[in-house]
């Protein structure tokens, strides 16, 4: 499995957020919170949905401890920060260079491609983790749970040294 490497331009997102970890999973929570009221953001780029991972540090996947919290956004790009819904924010995910990785199947048997992408593709690439968020695109041909739902993975990076 290989990515393809590309500069992802300035976004701008509007959503939801929570705190959580991965022992402390709340992302079901999260988009049963988000899902009923996207409709409610205005300006919107397209209907792909963001889920994005802010994480304390670059090496946070490398120190990995599931009981380290991170702030996880549901969100919608938008092309302007308009009014924003009551109870929602807004995040700007700033131009910067990423590994984008095709996934296809089910968003909860993807862990062994986060291992792969970790543990293998990262360390033999000649890239290391960037500090700024992580995120999976769902477009048209994401259909959650159902085996043959498509999305892509988002992994900020930069050249090594």
């Amino acid at each position: 499995m290989q990515p393809r490497i590309q500069v992802f331009s300035e976004t701008r997102l509007v959503g939801k957020k929570l705190k959580m970890s991965f022992a402390n999973n709340r992302t079901v929570e999260l988009w049963r919170s988000f899902s009923p009221r996207r409709r409610e953001i205005n300006d919107i780029v397209n209907e792909d949905l963001f889920s994005v991972e802010i994480y304390s540090d670059a090496n946070f996947m490398q120190a990995f401890d599931v009981s380290r919290e991170f702030e996880k956004w549901a969100a919608i790009a938008v092309n302007s920060f308009g009014e924003i819904p009551h109870r929602m924010d807004k995040l700007i995910i700033p131009e910067g260079l990423y590994a984008v990785f095709n996934y296809r199947g089910k968003p909860s048997e993807a862990l062994p491609v986060f291992r792969y992408i970790y543990s293998e593709w990262l360390p033999a690439s000649p890239y290391e983790m960037d500090g700024r968020p992580y995120f999976a695109r769902m477009g048209e041909k994401y259909r959650g749970e159902d085996p043959e739902s498509e999305e892509e993975f988002w992994i900020p990076i930069r050249k090594r040294g």
